[in-house]
């Protein structure tokens, strides 16, 4: 029964998603409304969220909790914007990302839209409904490693996908985002790395996010070099630079999430003791500064 509810809870998350993006199509290319259209999605997927779970779990949904919201977004956000520059500021020292001048103050907005939609959503989804039910049947690494190899499993689907970039998908935002979450028990850091991560690619550096094809953001730039380097066809995520740097956080958030006590060791997942909302893992203080 309580698969079927967290099946459901899935289910209304990606209905939302998909009515988002049909909208967001048809808008594509009109930045104000693909920017109301991102914003809406983003908050009628919290709003779905929330009330899903609250419907069939019966419990608070502690790890949406408002008072947590602007901490961990606004940290999260900050965070991965500033780890993708690092990546970029590399790659430019390398000598094979080159900015030619600005670019697109109106693609600049859209993406704001675009990645927040996406964000939320997927954030909801992977981490919210699939990483949480699978850590109560397998504990922590268990769930963290087959979370990650169905994040990165979807990412092959995009135009310009390769068994690479999905496999670094997998290792960089799978782990990452997952040990955000595990870290801090709420989604706000989580999301927030994923908008922040995704926004300076595309928003902003104007480079291709996940093989979905070149943007255009805020700066006029090129690409091109080494994929061990650049990434390729793929974008910078399929780089070895950005997997370096996302295992370095990765990390740090695991060493973290292990002080605090939130890893469920699969022995105590069997024991059905790795319930989130009857052990209270994701009702702690959720900044990364705590």
């Amino acid at each position: 029964m309580r698969a079927l509810k967290q099946v459901g809870q899935l289910v209304v998350v990606a209905l939302v998603a998909l009515v988002g993006n049909q909208v967001f199509t048809a808008v594509d290319g009109n930045a104000p409304a693909m920017l109301a259209v991102g914003l809406a999605t983003a908050v009628a997927a919290l709003l779905a969220y929330a009330g899903v779970v609250r419907w069939t779990e019966r419990r608070p949904v502690v790890e949406l909790e408002p008072r947590h919201a602007a901490a961990g977004l606004g940290s999260g956000t900050l965070v991965g914007i500033v780890m993708f520059t690092a990546v970029i500021a590399v790659v430019a020292l390398l000598g094979d990302y080159h900015v030619d001048g600005w670019g697109s103050a109106s693609g600049t907005v859209g993406q704001i839209g675009f990645m927040a939609a996406a964000a939320v959503t997927e954030e909801l989804m992977f981490r919210g409904v699939i990483f949480r039910a699978l850590q109560e049947r397998t504990g922590t690494w268990v769930s963290l490693a087959v979370t990650g190899a169905l994040f990165g499993g979807a990412h092959l689907l995009n135009a310009h996908a390769t068994l690479w970039g999905g496999l670094a998908i997998a290792i960089e935002a799978g782990g990452m985002l997952t040990a955000a979450y595990v870290a801090t028990g709420k989604l706000w850091v989580p999301i927030g790395l994923h908008l922040g991560w995704n926004f300076a690619e595309a928003g902003i550096f104007s480079t291709v996010v996940s093989g979905n094809g070149s943007n255009q953001g805020m700066l006029d730039a090129t690409i091109s070099g080494p994929t061990a380097v650049t990434g390729g066809e793929f974008g910078p995520e399929a780089s070895l630079i950005s997997l370096a740097c996302c295992l370095v956080v990765t990390a740090a958030l695991l060493v973290v999430a292990r002080r605090r006590g939130r890893i469920v060791p699969l022995a105590r997942a069997r024991r059905g003791e790795a319930r989130t909302d009857a052990l209270g893992l994701v009702d702690a203080p959720a900044t990364l500064a705590r």
